[in-house]
């Protein structure tokens, strides 16, 4: 359990659970800022009992010293029951389906249920460069994560936009039709990876794509097709809800150079700003601080449905 420090700024420990790790901070609210990050690997931990342990290990770390702590946030994949604080998941994290993670927390940090609260991965990511990156000070906007698959988030005056005019249904566009089968076969870490292994018959990683590229033709081939596809759909599937800008995140992201100029090439006249996430892992943390502070103490924004998939990071 926390000690609360008296007279001290407010703060949310925030959480993002990704693919493979897990990381933990603790977000102030006149700023925005995080403390210092904690994270770990969550692989070795094969029960629902031994993941709570492991976030409570993290967040007391990150949360040691600060100041007047309004609960827990946590950024997490889908499918999630964000309202019941459920996960839905099976073909990650099994060990966690049907866990009641809200109540498992509250009891080893000491909060009330209602302070452990849970929000959609790509939906953190966008608040977080909302509030204090890349998207700062536009009204419209779209954030899209680029790594095993695609995650995305659309936002209006700051708050979360699921339906409307120009939104593809739940928010997500992973799935959207596209040259014969979907987005997201044409936007992944796969799509680079199979491009690369048909034009020259040899299997790497988008790492080591991404470090190969200056001298390795084949490498640049794939990852400039990335950016034509990616142009293509921020140009047609997303022209309707009239960004004024597109942050771009994920793993991917960090090689923007090497695809950025085939999505500028598709996006033509379009009236859209591509900016690429200056918070960069940490924007989800972020964004769980961004929702916490600026919702208060009533519902959050409803962001993501309860069963979409969410391309993981």
């Amino acid at each position: 359990m926390f000690a609360m420090a008296d007279h001290a700024e407010s703060c949310v420990l925030a959480f993002d659970v990704g693919g493979s790790h897990v990381a933990a901070a603790i977000c102030y609210a006149a700023d925005f800022r995080l403390g210092p990050v904690f994270s770990a690997p969550h692989s070795a931990a094969s029960s629902s009992s031994a993941f709570l342990d492991l976030l409570h290990e993290l967040g007391m770390k990150a949360g040691s010293g600060s100041g007047e702590m309004m609960g827990a946030m946590l950024a997490v994949p889908g499918p999630f029951d964000l309202q019941a604080g459920v996960s839905l998941m099976q073909h990650k994290l099994p060990y966690l389906y049907k866990v009641d993670l809200r109540r498992g927390l509250a009891e080893r940090f000491g909060f009330e249920l209602a302070q452990v609260r849970f929000l959609n991965d790509a939906d953190a990511y966008l608040l977080g460069e909302i509030g204090a990156g890349a998207a700062r000070g536009f009204r419209r906007v779209v954030g899209l994560t680029l790594g095993t698959g695609i995650g995305s988030a659309f936002a209006i005056d700051g708050h979360l936009a699921t339906t409307g005019a120009g939104v593809p249904p739940g928010g997500e566009i992973w799935n959207l039709p596209y040259e014969g089968g979907i987005v997201e076969d044409f936007i992944s870490s796969r799509a680079i990876v199979g491009n690369y292994e048909r034009r020259t018959g040899k299997k790497k990683e988008v790492v080591d794509l991404a470090a190969a590229a200056p001298s390795d033709h084949a490498a640049q081939q794939a990852f400039s097709e990335f950016g034509r596809h990616l142009g293509v759909v921020i140009g047609t599937r997303l022209a309707d809800f009239h960004a004024e800008v597109v942050v771009l995140g994920g793993g991917i992201s960090r090689a923007a150079n090497l695809f950025l100029p085939a999505v500028e090439a598709q996006i033509g006249d379009l009236s859209v700003e591509l900016r690429v996430s200056e918070l960069k892992d940490k924007a989800a943390l972020v964004g769980c601080g961004v929702a916490a502070f600026r919702m208060g103490n009533g519902p959050l924004d409803p962001g993501k449905s309860t069963l979409v998939k969410n391309a993981a990071l």
